[in-house]
């Protein structure tokens, strides 16, 4: 259900209780984004003010968020405005998505002065302003100028003029058949109530159809609706949101009428649900953007090989040149010195079988022996030197797709911003990475670094697996102790385990449960019979300018392993 009038009516009418709080501390942690602390008779509050496209709304909230290290523009004008100040009112026009709050603050000559704060929640065009007594604009987190496809001017010193609308306010009817008059029947009923009334979304106007179950455009059942929209306005504590679920995840909400008696909290549902969903857009475009940059590279290098074995399959008819060069040498005498096309020699490395040999009819034979020694001393140097890159490149392109096989498993943000820190340190993203954001990896931040594993626990022995690369380095190489044992599946991308042996034998069957953890964290975790190396710490070792998790051991042992079986 979107934010709409009605929604912001029920929220509004919860905030009531907001009235003569204190404003303690303004912060602005994102461009949409305004957070006020709040204090009122020995309780801490925090309103949420959030002006986003797709998630507008104003609403109590429990959730803290980062904040920028310095304060943006109109975060410093909004605390030299109103820090300090009382909330004297809040209330929206009608059903229109516009909050007014008051706030009274003491100016200059200590006399109380109101200011309001306008929160216009209404899509893509949403603002909050700040103006004064007169309704002069102070300043507003979006300036609109009225050249912009737009009838007002949003700026400092502009009047502030409330967004016109030619739909009609259902607050302002008079009664039903007023309301029935200005629906336009002649369309389908949820249309009709959304292009009548400001206020009423789309999803709102299908809710309480369905909840009314209407089945026609009839007079009597109109008038159901109409007081069943009458109930939802005039009983605000009794409201409470019915939750939506799809493949088992909260996805939407609609407002109901309760009559449970119980207390419902409308803002912080709200608060839930809209974190919730921006939490997971924001960990879903992130993964994107990151494994956009990720694919893009292992593209490259995938283009890069494919070049490169092109090159040594070329390389693979260097011995041809160079017999074709020794045999016209070795029949020089026998040959004479014209320009033609092709010559036929006994090939002594064969039985003195006949050969044809192609020569270019611009040269003589002993040139083109030449220029066949050449291209064999060019293609031995270049098969060595591309073995080295085919080498490289494939070493790359492992390294890239374990952190295809991070993001694949990546299921946090914060999981998703430490994968980003370590392609940021990776040569290979070098031209990709965005210059600010290496720079926004402070020395402190390194320092601070905190790995936390993943933790089981079986027969007493702790298991640990890691998340990322960089993570299973760390625990490889500083958590772990020279006794633990390590397990990783063989030749498959996956996550580093390590058993806890507290230098106590390890049995067989603690062996495969921990064996089925390392398949289970890897790309193999769908199959059925998943071979996986272990060994002790003792024999894991990081050649000297590795890529983070790639490491080589010695002494280790296999087992064959069904992830899908329950390691308990």
């Amino acid at each position: 259900m979107a934010f709409d009038g009605i929604v912001t009516k029920a929220i509004i009418t919860e905030l009531s209780d907001i009235i003569g709080s204190k404003i303690d501390k303004i912060h602005q942690p994102d461009k949409n984004t305004v957070l006020m602390s709040l204090y009122n008779q020995g309780k801490h509050l925090a309103l949420n003010i959030c002006i986003d496209a797709h998630n507008c709304r104003i609403n109590l909230t429990t959730h803290s968020r980062v904040n920028p290290l310095v304060a943006p523009n109109f975060c410093m004008l909004l605390r030299k405005h109103l820090m300090g100040g009382r909330i004297a009112n809040i209330n929206m026009q009608g059903l229109e998505r516009i909050v007014n709050i008051d706030i009274e603050t003491i100016n200059e000559f200590n006399e109380i002065e109101t200011k309001t704060l306008i929160v216009e929640l209404m899509g893509r065009h949403s603002n909050i302003i700040l103006t004064n007594k007169n309704n002069i604009i102070i300043d507003a987190m979006r300036h609109v100028y009225a050249t912009n496809n737009s009838y007002r001017d949003i700026f400092p010193s502009c009047q502030y003029h409330v967004p016109h609308t030619d739909k009609f306010d259902f607050i302002a009817t008079k009664n039903f058949d007023d309301f029935y008059n200005k629906l336009n029947l002649d369309i389908e009923l949820p249309k009709a109530l959304v292009e009548a009334f400001t206020g009423f979304s789309l999803s709102f106007a299908n809710s309480i159809i369905e909840k009314c179950n209407l089945k026609s455009n009839s007079k009597n059942e109109i008038q159901v609706l109409y007081e069943y929209i009458l109930q939802i306005l005039n009983n605000s504590s009794s409201l409470s949101f019915e939750r939506i679920y799809k493949n088992d995840k909260l996805s939407d909400y609609v407002l109901i009428i309760d009559n449970s008696n119980e207390k419902y909290n409308l803002n912080f549902f709200i608060d839930d649900f809209y974190f919730e969903r921006e939490t997971s857009e924001t960990f879903i475009n992130s993964r994107n953007s990151i494994l956009k940059l990720i694919l893009n590279a292992l593209k490259k290098y995938q283009n890069r090989l494919i070049s490169i074995n092109s090159k040594l399959e070329e390389c693979n008819e260097m011995d041809k040149y160079k017999l074709y060069g020794e045999l016209i040498t070795a029949n020089l005498y026998r040959i004479n010195n014209s320009h033609i096309s092709h010559i036929q020699l006994e090939n002594y490395y064969d039985n003195n079988s006949i050969i044809d040999i192609p020569l270019d009819i611009k040269y003589s034979p002993n040139i083109n022996a030449k220029r066949y020694f050449k291209k064999y001393n060019k293609l031995k140097n270049a098969f060595k030197i591309v073995s080295e890159q085919k080498i490289e490149t494939e070493r790359e392109l492992d390294y890239i797709e374990s952190i295809v096989y991070e993001i694949d498993s990546a299921s946090t943000l914060e999981e998703i911003q430490t994968i980003f820190e370590e392609i940021s340190e990776s040569q290979i993203f070098k031209d990709k990475v965005k210059n600010k954001a290496k720079k926004s990896k402070s020395k402190k931040n390194k320092a601070t670094a905190k790995f936390a594993p993943i933790e089981y626990e079986i027969d007493n022995y702790k298991i640990y697996v890691g998340r990322n690369n960089k993570e299973n380095d760390w625990l490889t190489f500083t958590f772990a102790k020279k006794d633990d044992i390590w397990f990783h599946t063989k030749d498959i991308h996956g996550s580093h385990v390590i058993l806890r042996t507290g230098n106590s034998p390890v049995s067989n069957d603690i062996l495969i449960k921990c064996a089925q953890i390392a398949a289970k964290h890897s790309k193999a975790t769908i199959s059925s019979n998943v071979p996986v190396d272990y060994c002790f710490v003792k024999f894991v070792k990081k050649p000297n300018n590795a890529k983070p998790g790639m490491v080589i051991f010695t002494n280790n042992k296999t087992l064959n392993v069904n992830p899908n079986l329950s390691e308990d």
